[in-house]
């Protein structure tokens, strides 16, 4: 398949199947005689892998990695597992950051509810900001 057909095959565009190439992620395509890329039918695969890792938030460096494991024969998962783990310590710490920004400001917004305008120096754009 050539690398329009690949990208339109998996919904990404022929600039970041060269990356992906460039980086690793993909192995280098078969060339035809003028010089094209010509790749396999599984590169579809490797590519909705790539899409699966990015969508639960991986970086392309964690995906490299689970790549790697997987094209020197090994079973990628107890990495796969780590990486899923840290992911969502991740996330849930992001959440409580976000529990605790949402408290401040709805605190903010509370004071600022009852705030009485003519009290307001003019220097001061808003008291509560």
């Amino acid at each position: 398949m050539r690398i329009g057909e690949v990208a339109q095959a998996a919904g990404t565009s022929t600039k970041t199947l060269r990356f992906y190439e460039d980086v690793g992620l993909l192995p280098p395509a078969e060339r035809t005689r003028s010089g094209y890329r010509d790749y396999d039918a599984e590169v579809l695969g490797r590519l909705g892998f790539i899409h699966r890792g990015q969508a639960a938030g991986l970086t392309l460096a964690q995906i490299g990695q689970v790549l790697q494991i997987r094209d020197g024969g090994e079973a990628p998962c107890r990495h796969v597992t780590d990486l899923l783990k840290a992911r969502i310590e991740t996330i849930d710490r992001q959440i409580a950051e976000l529990q605790q920004l949402r408290t401040a400001i709805a605190e903010l917004r509370d004071h600022a509810a009852g705030a009485d305008p003519t009290t307001c120096p003019p220097e001061d754009v808003c008291h509560y900001l």
